[in-house]
């Protein structure tokens, strides 16, 4: 799975001796991807080399390449994300990116009819102010 977005905090690395005695380490990351409604996603790169094979920056657009895995400890299920690759800058085709601000107002197309004028004064939360034509059911 993939996910493009830009790195928000680099957490401090982690690191100890699994129980065959040998070391560990683990480098968590926060990204915000770039969707119309920004999602925050902690996700973690495990060991040594890939650490420094992938490293980022905050404010760095990648994107990342991850396994996701559920596990369940005394009831309680825990899900982490572990990247395998970080690339630098969006690399994934039609990925969501905001819209850009338009730099000039389109020409208004010619219409037929005049516009209607709103009515002036009236409450829009008043349910007894429309002119009875909406197709809604309240």
């Amino acid at each position: 799975m993939e996910v493009v977005g830009k790195i928000i905090q680099v957490l401090p690395a982690q690191e100890g001796v699994g129980k065959t005695g040998n070391p560990w380490k683990v480098q968590p990351y926060v990204l915000e991807t770039l969707d119309q409604y920004p999602r925050k996603v902690h996700f973690e790169v495990f060991g040594e080399e890939r650490i420094k094979q992938n490293p980022c920056d905050i404010d760095q657009l990648v994107t990342v390449s991850f396994d996701i895995e559920s596990r369940e400890f005394n009831g309680r299920w825990y899900t982490s994300i572990r990247a395998w690759r970080i690339q630098q800058g969006d690399t994934t085709q039609g990925a969501a990116q905001p819209a850009a601000a338009p730099t000039a107002a389109p020409a208004a197309a010619p219409q037929s009819q005049p516009a209607a004028a709103a009515p002036a004064n009236v409450d829009p939360f008043d349910a007894n102010a429309g002119d009875g034509t909406s197709d809604l059911p309240f």
